[in-house]
């Protein structure tokens, strides 16, 4: 993931890369090739002693003559046919959780940095879960039979742990969208003004900079940065055209200086959502959006709600 700092005035963007503690599908797809590599070493190792040498088969399976050890072998094929059918849903579940990982880091990561993040590798860790290997089964006096069981039960537990991981993942996700933490433009842009103060471009004096200013060209898209509701959509003397949105957790995120507004009050937006286009209406010196966040009905200064990477 990223962490987008921003140098006062000069608009200057800096990342760093920092590791999701919670990126565990590295570690998931490596237990499940450990799962499915003992399972198979382990039904080698007794095909070949069924074949090759009876007594060893006999000793890992209690077979005893031919007619035992066909019904023994289609046993175990159904069980094989069980245990595949956990491997396969136990895929599933690593594929939607990579999804899910997927989309925290478009969710954490500014568009306009998500090229260069793509270079970057995934933090990996997590727990390991391994089956029985081949070995360690021929080393126990446990019964082939049991060692199985064992075994169904082992990636039966794994398949919870994936699903209870999937569905906290799925929260949390369905949480972040709700927070303004993405950049509101979805083009090119420069930031030229931070928050704070700065000197008025009208009086040349000292004012308090209550946003953050995204130049941008004339009709660059803008975009909504969390799941909300447009609570104005209107004209305002300084702002010129105007769009504000009520978020959950007690945000609003204001949109000024638009050319053109494309909600109006009381429509549900989600994130990303082609909400205005940059313009310079209003008290405004060029094409550009100036981008307020407020908490509870307190202004705050954007960069602390800037996508950032959890650590």
């Amino acid at each position: 993931m990223q962490l987008m700092w921003v140098s006062g005035p000069t608009g200057r963007v800096r990342t760093i890369s920092i590791t999701a503690k919670k990126v565990v599908v590295a570690a998931l797809v490596a237990s499940f090739s450990l799962v499915v590599t003992g399972f198979l070493l382990y039904l080698v190792g007794f095909k070949i002693a069924v074949e090759t040498s009876p007594d060893l088969a006999r000793t890992l399976g209690g077979v005893t003559t031919e007619a035992e050890q066909q019904r023994m072998e289609g046993i175990y094929r159904e069980r094989l046919a069980k245990m595949q059918s956990m491997l396969d849903a136990t895929a599933q579940d690593i594929r939607q959780l990579q999804q899910l990982k997927n989309r925290f880091m478009e969710i954490a990561t500014p568009a306009s940095l998500r090229e260069r993040n793509a270079t970057k590798e995934d933090g990996r860790g997590g727990p390991l879960l391994l089956m029985p290997s081949r070995r360690s089964a021929l080393d126990s006096t446990q019964p082939l039979s049991e060692t199985l069981d064992n075994a169904m039960g082992e990636i039966g537990q794994f398949n919870k742990t994936v699903s209870t991981m999937r569905s906290d993942w799925d929260k949390q996700l369905q949480w972040l969208n709700t927070l303004p933490t993405a950049v509101p433009i979805g083009g090119n842009f420069k930031m030229t003004s931070g928050f704070g103060m700065r000197v008025d471009p009208f009086t040349n004096t000292l004012a308090r900079h209550e946003g953050l200013d995204f130049t941008a060209m004339h009709g660059t898209p803008i975009l909504a940065t969390a799941d909300g509701t447009v609570t104005r959509s209107g004209w305002e003397d300084t702002y010129g055209n105007i769009v504000e949105v009520t978020h959950a957790e007690g945000f609003m995120t204001r949109y000024a200086h638009i050319s053109k507004r494309h909600v109006t009050e009381g429509q549900r937006v989600k994130r990303g959502q082609h909400i205005a286009d940059v313009g310079s209406t209003g008290r405004s010196t060029g094409p550009h959006l100036h981008y307020e966040v407020f908490r509870h009905g307190h202004v705050m200064n954007p960069v602390q709600v800037l996508p950032t990477g959890g650590g």
